[in-house]
């Protein structure tokens, strides 16, 4: 797609970025019949071919409208087009620069601008725990669009205590130590049974994707910076299995591991942790990818009596990070039985970050949508990869929804 740059952006970073993503775009339109928001709404701005021309016109100086905007709002940034693209258009970080360059020229209300704001500070603050848990105190009482939100009590269950020569770091995250801990208890071990011990850096923290994708991408880009100088000590020995050395940094939250598989572009311009941030993204994977080394060392000591599982996989794993298939195959292995829905698998189940709180009425649409399909296994348990999906999920069915580590976990307690 030729585009015109204006001067303001002929030589700016965000304009030669733009440009060359715009590039590649033939507007041939496929990406439109996997984006789930054309799906609902039918609308051509509120697909990826419209929302594209709209960023193209403020690169080439039109001035955008609040309009404008609310089409860049509505879009969940699942990144199905990009997996549908023939031509391989970068849609997520064009949507990024496309964001903020609106954001400088068209001023939000005072209600939204508040939302945004405590959403960006609140989700990653040391606040949020005692926060949540109140809230989980206080459940029943709690009109049903906070209870959503709010996930009954977990326990988290022991941490392993071995030493193993082996090991990884793990990201704990913000929300998810609060939300659901379980996760994180039952990843370590998991991996423990493998003969992987799991490092977790006590300083790292939100790994950003809050802030950066609400437009405070100099907020992100700082808990970003925290998270590699709180990782740095452990990955900077040349040999893994030397003192303080990790094989991998391990992401069992799919929202989390594509952005930190991102550091090494989003600081690509920082002339101090431009290659430490390449080595962080080079170094992690999510933790689906170890899978097929955990099916190896597991194999006989897991007893999968479970009924049928309904896999979801979240967008940040299938279009974001480029994983599909892994999960089931691999648990699969291990005698499970998991099946992913018959239809619009690909399809994002409308969590997307804070999506689900902005845009709920979108939100619960694609949730419903995406419940129905599963629905058609009649598993005993849906599962993810992604505390987002797994929240949102949860808050329209009463079949349990959990992270596959979870389930996998307790296959292992029993056998």
């Amino acid at each position: 797609m030729q585009t015109h740059l204006s001067p303001e952006f002929k030589n700016s970073a965000d304009g030669q970025a733009a440009e060359a993503i715009l590039r590649k775009c033939v507007h041939c339109g496929f990406c439109t019949a996997t984006c789930p928001t054309y799906q609902l709404l039918g609308d051509e701005l509120d697909g990826p071919r419209g929302r594209i021309y709209l960023i193209k016109q403020v690169l080439e100086g039109d001035m955008p409208t609040r309009k404008t905007q609310l089409h860049l709002d509505r879009c969940l940034t699942c990144r199905n087009c990009e997996t549908t693209c023939p031509s391989g258009v970068q849609y997520g970080h064009l949507v990024d620069i496309g964001r903020k360059l609106v954001d400088e020229r068209v001023p939000r209300p005072a209600g939204e601008r508040a939302l945004r704001w405590a959403l960006k500070e609140g989700l990653p603050s040391p606040l949020f725990a005692p926060a949540m848990k109140l809230g989980q105190l206080v459940r029943g009482l709690l009109p049903a669009t906070l209870k959503n939100k709010v996930p009954a009590r977990q326990g988290a269950g022991a941490w392993p205590t071995r030493e193993h020569a082996r090991k990884v770091l793990m990201l704990a995250g913000c929300v998810q130590p609060a939300m659901m801990p379980n996760i994180n208890s039952a990843t370590a071990r998991v991996l423990d049974a493998a003969g992987i011990q799991t490092v977790v850096a006590a300083k790292a923290g939100c790994c950003g994707a809050v802030k950066f994708h609400l437009n405070d991408q100099m907020g992100g880009k700082a808990e970003m910076r925290a998270n590699i100088d709180a990782w740095w000590p452990h990955v900077e020995v040349e040999a893994p299995n030397a003192a303080g050395g990790v094989e991998a940094i391990i992401m069992n939250a799919s929202g989390c591991g594509v952005t930190v598989k991102e550091y090494g572009h989003i600081l690509k311009d920082d002339p101090v942790y431009a290659a430490k941030a390449a080595r962080i993204s080079e170094l992690t994977q999510d933790l689906s990818e170890w899978l097929p080394e955990l099916a190896e060392k597991l194999r006989g000591k897991v007893s999968a009596k479970t009924g049928p599982l309904a896999l979801h996989p979240p967008c940040t794993l299938q279009h974001g990070q480029q994983l599909r298939g892994g999960i089931e195959r691999h648990l699969g292995a291990l005698g499970f039985s998991v099946k992913v829905a018959n239809n619009e698998s690909h399809l994002c189940c409308g969590s997307a970050g804070t999506y689900s709180v902005l845009n709920p009425e979108i939100a619960c649409q694609l949730r419903d949508r995406k419940l129905e399909a599963l629905g058609e296994l009649q598993p005993e348990v849906i599962v993810s990869a992604n505390i987002g999906c797994i929240t949102h999920l949860q808050s329209g069915t009463g079949t349990p929804v959990r992270h596959w580590v979870e389930v996998l976990d307790e296959a292992l307690a029993k056998s």
